[in-house]
């Protein structure tokens, strides 16, 4: 397996040890590029649990090293097809018009945890969305969602109406969606970028989760937040393998990486991480001075709805017009997130 060892001395960027003395006792050590600074959820939880998880697996014959600063977030998913990185984390809202069907686990309205939408989201992949292949070249281990987004401002927005003409980094999927029907001027900028975007009023604010709160610093640029019930939009992600990577491990180690780890195990882990770096975000509000939490009104509630339902509705439509039941597709992520 010299190839993992050329890609270590190829690539650049920070390097962080996800695991101890493994680490030299494994046969296979696998790259993984991620977008996210060091302290981040997803650094600091995720993928050490998915190294956790692999090794376990794999009695510890398979480990991973983590590298940062690679390549900016939406490079991760060309950079693992090209065997740059053996597996990465993307957010497919970065890639307008490259993934549609993963814009089924976005939409605002689901009840229920991270946790709960990440296991209902791999179920509806498997059973309608994989069929339409739009992460051909890479090999799809989980898929997951954050928690419900909030907006997050240094002026207080109490009221949805005066959303109407300000200038918010909004993600692309259906979070660009959801702010255009809002009135706003979205502002494409990658996560990593919110800090200084927010510092330089280059944007009024920001649609993220709660775990931005901590994970990006947003208690320091934007003091506070509006609060959607159910949130204004869910985030979709994936965690990808280079195929040949996988294809290049030994078959017993493939089959105990495909039964024990890959896809729904993975995903549920993930996303309860989500729900918990969720909530150090909310405690990092309600604990920071100057800090405020605005809910919204039960007309603003009333009237997003509305939207809501209206968002829906084109996106299944999206989904459809691709090639698979749309309609089927959110009625069995609705009924997995009710069940879990």
């Amino acid at each position: 397996m010299a190839k993992f060892s050329k890609l270590t001395s190829l690539l650049a960027g920070a390097t962080l040890a996800l695991s101890g003395a493994a680490a030299f006792a494994a046969d296979h050590t696998l790259t993984i590029s991620s977008w996210a600074p060091p302290t981040h959820g997803i650094n600091a939880k995720m993928w050490p649990k998915f190294v956790e998880m692999v090794e376990a697996a794999t009695d510890g014959k398979v480990t991973a090293e983590l590298k940062l600063g690679i390549a900016p977030p939406p490079a991760q998913m060309d950079l693992v097809m090209d065997g740059a990185a053996d597996a990465s984390i993307i957010f497919h809202g970065y890639q307008a018009g490259r993934f549609v069907m993963t814009k089924m686990i976005e939409l605002p309205g689901y009840e229920g945890s991270a946790e709960a939408a990440s296991v209902a989201y791999w179920r509806a992949y498997e059973a309608h969305l994989a069929a339409a292949n739009e992460h051909r070249g890479v090999k799809v281990i989980a898929l997951h969602t954050h928690g419900p987004a909030q907006l997050h401002s240094n002026k207080a927005v109490t009221s949805m109406d005066q959303v109407a003409g300000m200038k918010i980094r909004i993600p692309g999927g259906v979070g660009g969606d959801v702010g255009a029907a809002l009135g706003a001027t979205g502002i494409a900028v990658p996560a990593p970028k919110v800090y200084e975007t927010l510092a330089s009023n280059a944007a009024d604010g920001v649609v993220m989760p709660f775990e931005g709160r901590k994970g990006f610093k947003l208690t320091e640029v934007a003091t506070n937040v509006y609060e959607m019930p159910g949130g204004l939009y869910r985030g979709s992600f994936a965690f990808i393998m280079n195929e040949d990577t996988f294809a290049d491990l030994p078959a017993d180690l493939q089959a105990a990486l495909d039964e024990q780890v890959f896809g729904e195990p993975l995903s549920r882990e993930i996303g309860k991480i989500w729900d918990e770096i969720d909530t150090i975000g909310r405690d990092a509000t309600t604990s920071t001075e100057g800090n405020a939490i605005n809910a919204a009104t039960a007309a603003d509630l009333e009237a997003f709805n509305a939207i809501a339902s209206d968002v829906r509705a084109k996106v299944i439509a999206e989904v459809t017009a691709g090639g698979v039941d749309g309609q089927a597709a959110y009625d069995l992520i609705v009924k997995e997130m009710a069940a879990n």
